[in-house]
């Protein structure tokens, strides 16, 4: 058997919900016949939360470098000496100071190629920034870092998958910044996605209209005219994508058109992200498609109003830590099948 998968975690906000489905997870020995979880942290803080968990017999196996993980246990990487004062519940300064050394440490060591996979516990956006940190998310930092032109914001669950052409920016920027070339670069991506990280051979991508009723024909606005439908032609035409629409939000859910498709594209993030949480909030994950690195999260925030009170499900991290786990193995594969024609051919006959 080849070695399992080191897949790094990144602890988020110390004083939320990050660290409780983070040892909750662990704690399921199952999960380590799949991976070597390595966490970056601090062993006190985690004790801190263990003990509000009371969950007395777990315990993390400390290390200073990937490789030194014992593939038997969780591993935890100490990133701060200094003692920090935890408040539940509370957003602070501290809270978004550590969640930052956390996600810088487990991220270089990705880059680097010490761990295979990140998933990365929530953070507070507002608390994190810093100078090392003025970005809008997880998604915009890891791309930066990794010095990729552009990334995809994926939802993804078993019953529905969906990706944004605008993320993290205000509603009022959303009209200016859906250019025919943003919603193409993410049709692309998302179809690259779905084959290599997913294996549909041809997705069926669907893509949302930004105004009510689609823009009824120009009625309710033009973007739909102007904009969507060229982008949806010319990805077709040009760069190779299956995707229909633009349809109307409301009704595409309402209906469960969703069901059709492999994929849907919706113009900002609320568009796609609130009818994903409702449809698959417990095991959804957020993927960030499209960089050369595998990130994964679960489909929830930081939880202050729940911290320490052992009301946090850990079912959305578990399915997060998978997901990673799943896409660095068929990107592998696939790899090795496009380097390997002979390898592609049995590929194929053992699939028919």
């Amino acid at each position: 058997m080849s070695e399992k998968l080191k897949i790094g975690i990144s602890i988020g906000d110390v004083n939320g919900i990050g660290l409780e489905v983070i040892i909750k997870a662990l704690s399921d020995s199952r999960l380590l016949e799949y991976c070597t979880p390595i966490v970056y942290g601090h062993t006190k803080v985690a004790s801190f939360h263990r003990k509000s968990l009371n969950m007395h017999d777990f315990n993390f196996n400390v290390i200073n470098h990937p490789s030194q993980a014992h593939h038997k246990r969780p591993n935890m990487i100490n990133c701060w000496e200094e003692d920090v004062k935890i408040e539940l519940g509370q957003t602070t300064e501290i809270g978004g100071k550590y969640a930052f050394i956390s996600l810088e440490r487990a991220v270089n060591d990705l880059i680097a190629g010490d761990t295979d996979a990140l998933v990365t516990a929530p953070i507070n956006k507002h608390n994190i920034q810093s100078e090392n940190f003025s970005f809008p998310g997880h998604t915009e930092y890891i791309q930066a870092k990794t010095n990729s032109a552009d990334s995809l914001m994926f939802l993804i669950s078993d019953e529905l998958k969906v990706g944004v052409v605008t993320g993290h920016i205000p509603v009022h920027q959303v009209p200016q910044t859906i250019t025919k070339e943003a919603i193409i670069s993410k049709l692309v991506l998302m179809n690259k996605s779905l084959k290599t990280d997913f294996w549909i051979q041809k997705p069926k991508i669907a893509v949302l209209g930004l105004n009510p009723h689609s823009g009824d024909n120009g009625l309710i606005g033009n973007e739909e005219l102007e904009t969507i439908i060229p982008a949806v032609h010319e990805a077709n035409e040009h760069h190779g994508t299956f995707a229909f629409g633009p349809y109307a939000a409301d009704g595409f859910f309402a209906t469960d058109s969703y069901q059709q498709f492999d994929a849907v594209l919706a113009m900002y993030h609320d568009q796609g992200l609130i009818p994903f949480k409702h449809i698959a909030f417990h095991n959804g994950v957020n993927y960030t498609a499209g960089l050369p690195v595998v990130r994964t999260s679960p489909d929830h925030g930081t939880g202050y109003d729940i911290a320490g009170q052992n009301l946090a499900s850990e079912t959305s991290f578990r399915e997060a830590i998978f997901a990673a786990i799943n896409i660095v193995e068929r990107r592998r594969e696939t790899s090795e099948l496009t380097s390997n024609p002979l390898k592609i051919s049995k590929f194929s006959r053992d699939r028919d």
